[in-house]
């Protein structure tokens, strides 16, 4: 044991705020005399003993503080414990040493006698290493203290039962925020305060700072460890901080940490041992997280010679294994993933090898599964010499993944097999942790920095663009010097598209396209088809017709050139032709070959549902979206799966199905998260304030349009910035703001350099004629109103869309005169019934009902308005249907109970002119109350003086507090 009275100060904590809070809230009750204990609990490396050094800086001015740590060397020694923490005290030594004996109620008055003149802090460091008697003799006299005792007792020590009974604080890792603090700091980026004893790296060539993809790379594997962060960065050379080298793999820097979690192993009996070096290297070919098969466990250990009885017993019973081993269902999995690492770092070499080719072999022998289990539950052994595998029929990946495990070194034969083992019939994850391994395992860089970029690109499909990245960093700086040229810029153009500025993505799929073609023409392919959706969501047309362009659709089937050759017609202007190529591509009627391109896997269906929106035909593309969703959910990758629930929310969009877009886009939206994804999360945003400027609330549509363009714009992501907009604006019109959405439409729908979308422009244009004429600047905007309308009715005669014609016919009707309006908003109407769809539909009947009052119709506005009403309510467009109601009150039909918020005063009120006073208590204008509900200024004015004066009221002001909350 080591021991101190004089506590150095100790280096800044990061992320430790709550922790702190509680002990200095002990040291202030202790400063005024009441004592108590409480236990520090944490796995090693989360800063147990800094915040106990904390502690003990904190109280040292105010009184006396005695501290040990252990040493594992004395741990034998009864007494040790207790003999270092009393030694430095003032007085005479507490007993000899090794001590006869010191009982608990003998420690209690001593630490009394200490703390009566002024209030003692006592510091146990790793108690749980302390000798049994001394841990004993502390653990009682730390539950006697409390009021008055004027010592407390703050103990740190690992997770377990040593100090149960005491108050415990448990330690977790550090937050995503405090870990990047800790990282600058110890980087020396962020100029804060080095840690005693090391100076932070000072990064060469002029500048502090980190390469972000080895940023990522530290913080994922410390998982919010300080220890093990400050190891791991310290291990590092500047010039692998900067990202102009290489990573090693594995990163270097773990070893003390590890250690730590080992030192627990010790004087484990040695069944336990034996099973936990099996569990942990039983989880090395499984996914992260996924722990180890309890029926390999239990084969490999009746292989071993494990008793059956306790392989049972911890497998399947309740046989403990000091809290180290959990089972969840037929999983075992460890309680830290560091132990597990701890375990196999902290075995011999020559027996974690024998474990790891014993697992090969067994995973060979049941083709990479574990056997089941059948009669008295004795293991399915198999006494058969294990099958011979060669190329036509190679070993399960998890064998070859295990052997790899135990390989001592570089290894050309067993990497070889691992890449050609690899294939597309096991998931990406699976595949990319194959291919990484085979890579640790060659020598030769070209080759190495090859496999890396493809385990990368494996990484990326399966969903996971941190590790994909990781990869990434172990070829280069570009990748240079490698077998697979292109390779690795490809899967940065990848990345670039879900998760960075389109632009770089365009460029970077087009370089790699370039380098790919040579030898790889399908990943060539792919690059082309990512560039090409780069620059679709830039609503860059030239950039994708070139992208497209450079596709030589030679090799692939029918649907595919088919849709190549529409999608560039269609922006070429070449429209006609275009459209009947596209319809080749709807008809999913081929076989399922092989061919990656084919239009029944994942990907080409999403394009087949983008070909169906581009003509316009919303239902085939709901349909195939609902097949492209279930297609990907079956096969992967799942890097596709927020694509696919994205295409098919937009495609429900436009079916006028919102409550099951919005539904998909939600669970978009957590896959998008879940997998990395934020230009992902920016297109859903978009939807799902589509949804919400129908269905509301407000606030919903407002936050999803500010997350989707706070995105979009650093980005360049030109659509879903579109579509936001117009979602803005289409809550604008529900909410009767005329004016406010129509500024928004029409820098979209106009000719100029921020016109909106490409594929997007036309779809708003109804809306945009809506807002002006209801703002007034029909007339003063005549040319340009006229000028949008011509420009959709040529897009109507060549869409499918069932809504185009109803849209276009009700445009009219809004710039009608008033002899032309009756029978354009019928013609409207007509086209509705044909169409179907509740919602557009009730949006014509809302305007004729209104056009219609407007006229003194009165009567005849109350059919239209109130059937406007239900079927807004039908489909739950909230604003819509309170703008209806309000319409339909105008109208002299009274629509439920309206609110008197003055005392019966309003009752005395027309329906108009609740809706004027209303309108005035949200802070209106004459001016834009006028607008809102379709009336002159003057008509306003004239209202608003018969509300004053059937109120006795004489100001607005006064008006706005009759009313109170309820008036907005």
């Amino acid at each position: 044991m080591t021991s101190s009275t004089t506590v150095h100060s100790p280096p800044r904590l990061y992320g430790r705020s709550g922790e702190l809070a509680i002990l200095h809230g002990m040291l202030a009750r202790l400063r005024q005399g009441d004592g108590g204990a409480l236990v520090l609990t944490a796995p090693p490396g989360l800063g147990r003993t800094a915040l106990l050094r904390e502690a003990a800086a904190a109280h040292r001015p105010r009184g006396p503080v005695l501290y040990a740590t252990a040493a594992p060397a004395e741990r034998a020694l009864p007494h040790s414990g207790l003999h270092a923490l009393l030694c430095p005290a003032p007085g005479p030594p507490p007993m000899p040493r090794p001590p006869s004996g010191l009982t608990p109620d003998a420690l209690l008055a001593r630490l009394r006698e200490l703390g009566r003149e002024r209030p003692l802090l006592v510091c146990a460091d790793d108690a749980h290493a302390w000798d049994p008697a001394s841990r004993t003799a502390l653990n009682s006299a730390a539950r006697r203290l409390g009021a008055g005792s004027r010592v407390a007792v703050l103990i740190a020590a690992h997770d377990g039962p040593t100090f149960a009974g005491l108050p415990a604080l448990r330690l977790g890792p550090l937050d995503d925020d405090a870990a990047a603090a800790l990282l600058d700091r110890l980087t020396g980026v962020s100029g804060g305060a080095e840690g005693p004893g090391r100076r932070p790296h000072r990064l060469s060539g002029g500048t502090e700072g980190l390469d972000p993809v080895v940023r990522a790379e530290l913080l994922r594997e410390a998982a919010g460890n300080p220890r093990l962060l400050a190891g791991l960065t310290g291990r590092l050379t500047p010039d692998q901080l900067a990202g102009r080298t290489p990573l090693p793999c594995p990163l270097p820097g773990a070893e003390g940490v590890l250690a730590a979690y080992a030192d627990r192993l010790d004087g484990l009996p040695a069944h336990t041992r034996a099973l936990l070096l099996l569990a942990a290297a039983a989880q090395e070919h499984e996914p992260a997280g996924a722990g180890a098969d309890a029926l390999l466990l239990l084969r490999a250990g009746t292989r071993t010679g494990l008793p059956r009885d306790f392989l049972d017993g911890v497998l399947f019973g309740s046989t403990a294994t000091e809290g180290l081993l959990q089972r969840a269902g037929s999983r075992v999995h460890f309680s830290h993933p560091l132990f597990a690492r701890a375990v196999l770092h902290h075995a011999p070499p020559a027996r974690r090898r024998a474990t790891h080719e014993l697992l090969a072999a067994l995973l060979a022998e049941t083709g990479g599964r574990a056997a089941s289990l059948t009669g008295s539950g004795d293991c399915l052994a198999s006494s058969a010499a294990p099958p011979t595998y060669s190329a036509e029929h190679p070993a399960p990946l998890a064998s070859l993944v295990q052997l790899a495990c135990g390989a001592p070194g570089p290894d050309t034969v067993l990497a070889a097999r691992l890449e050609a083992a690899a294939t597309s019939s096991y998931p990406h994850a699976e595949r990319s942790s194959a291919l990484s391994r085979a890579a640790a395992l060659t020598a030769e860089q070209p080759l190495r920095s090859a496999r890396f970029a493809a385990a990368a690109e494996q990484a990326a499909l399966a969903g996971d663009p941190a590790r994909a990245r990781a990869l990434l960093a172990r070829t280069g700086a570009a990748g240079e010097h490698t077998t697979a040229p292109g390779l690795a810029p490809y899967v940065h153009g990848l990345l670039a598209l879900r998760s960075g500025p389109a632009a770089d993505a365009h460029e970077a799929l087009l370089a790699a396209a370039a380098l790919l073609g040579p030898h790889d023409p399908r990943r060539a392919l792919d690059a082309l088809l990512g560039a090409a959706e780069a620059a679709w969501v830039m609503g860059d047309a030239p950039g994708y017709l070139t992208a497209m362009g450079r596709v030589d659709p030679t090799p692939y089937d029918r649907a595919f050139a088919s849709y190549r050759a529409g999608m560039r017609a269609v922006l070429a202007g070449r429209t006609e032709a275009g459209h009947a190529l596209l319809r080749q591509c709807l008809d999913p009627a081929d076989p399922d070959p092989p061919d990656p391109v084919s239009r029944n896997a994942p990907a080409a269906l999403l394009r087949a549902g983008a070909a169906a929106l581009v003509l316009g035909e919303v239902a085939v593309a709901c349909r195939t979206g609902a097949r492209a969703l279930a297609a990907v959910r079956t096969r992967g990758p799942d890097a596709l799966l927020p694509q696919a629930l994205e295409h098919l929310a937009y495609a429900e969009l436009r079916a006028g199905l919102h409550a099951g877009a919005r539904a998909h886009a939600l669970e978009g939206l957590h896959a998008a998260r879940r997998t990395g994804q934020p230009n992902s999360s920016v297109h859903l945003h978009a939807v799902l304030a589509l949804a919400a400027s129908v269905e509301g609330p407000a606030e919903a549509c407002a936050a999803h349009c500010e997350a989707a363009l706070a995105g979009a714009g650093p980005h360049g992501l030109a659509q879903p910035a579109t579509l936001a907009t117009w979602a803005r604006a289409r809550a604008d019109l529900a909410a009767g703001r005329s004016e406010e959405a129509a500024a928004r439409l029409g820098p979209l729908v106009r000719p100029g350099p921020r016109q909106g979308h490409f594929a997007a422009r036309m779809l708003a244009v109804p809306c945009y004629v809506e807002a002006a004429v209801l703002a007034g600047r029909g007339a003063e905007e005549a040319g340009e109103l006229r000028a949008a309308v011509a420009e959709f009715a040529g897009w109507t005669a060549r869409t499918a869309d069932p809504q185009a014609p109803a849209q276009l016919a009700r445009c009219h009707a809004l710039l009608a005169t008033a002899e032309e309006a009756d029978a354009r908003y019928a013609e409207s109407l007509a086209h509705h019934d044909r169409a179907g769809g509740d919602f557009e539909r009730a949006r014509t009947q809302l305007l004729y009902g209104q056009w219609l009052r407007r006229r003194r119709r009165t009567r005849e506005a109350r059919t239209p308005l109130r059937d406007a009403l239900v079927a807004f309510q039908r489909c739950s467009a909230r604003a819509w249907a309170e703008r209806a109601g309000g319409e339909l009150r105008a109208a002299g039909e009274p629509v439920g109970a309206v609110r008197d918020t003055g005392g019966g005063a309003l009752s005395a009120l027309t329906p108009q002119q609740q809706r004027i006073a209303r309108c005035v208590a949200e802070g209106a204008t004459n001016r834009e109350i006028a607008l809102r509900l379709s009336l002159s200024p003057r008509t306003v004015d004239h209202h608003l003086r018969n509300v004053f004066a059937a109120l006795g009221i004489r100001s607005r002001t006064e008006l706005a507090r009759l009313l109170g909350p309820e008036g907005p």
